[in-house]
């Protein structure tokens, strides 16, 4: 396993993954939109709940500004749909069991653990512009306070 990062300028890995509710969901269909997607380690922890949450909280600014919101865990898409519920998310979440989009992305591999090195997901957000090219690439982003950043560097936070 490589632990290939994208960099803006590059073309954003294609996937076809199933939502919460069991759809198939194409990146290829969201082409001439802006998207952010962003991976998180697991549905229901604490800080992923917390990122989860922000998102939904902020989701009317970034969907009036033309921005369609993934999440993407390695998550069976049932846990999914549980927390989705659980926390009132209204943007997709999607399933990653084996990981193929995590790797393509750069977001799964080495990372620091409370100071051990392990494999798992790295919290990383993405946005990819309306040709399909990585505008945006941040690696190893806090679960607090991160899409008030994103807001911010888009343009869109309210000062």
């Amino acid at each position: 396993m490589t632990d290939q990062r994208l960099s803006v300028g590059d073309a954003a890995p294609d996937f076809t993954l199933t939502d919460s509710r069991g759809n198939s969901v194409s990146l290829s269909d969201y082409r001439g939109r802006h998207v952010v997607v962003y991976f998180y380690p697991a549905a229901g922890t604490p800080g992923c709940t917390k990122q989860a949450c922000d998102f939904r909280d902020n989701l009317a600014e970034l969907n009036d500004a033309g921005y369609q919101v993934f999440g993407i865990s390695p998550d069976k898409p049932e846990k999914l749909a549980r927390f989705a519920e659980a926390e009132s998310l209204t943007f997709p979440l999607l399933s990653d069991p084996d990981k193929t989009v995590l790797t393509a992305w750069g977001a799964f591999g080495e990372k620091k653990n409370y100071g051990r090195i392990v494999q798992g997901v790295i919290r990383s957000t993405f946005v990819v512009d309306p040709d399909g090219k990585i505008a945006k690439a941040m690696y190893n982003v806090r679960a607090t306070g991160h899409v008030a950043k994103l807001l911010k560097d888009l343009a869109l936070g309210s000062d």
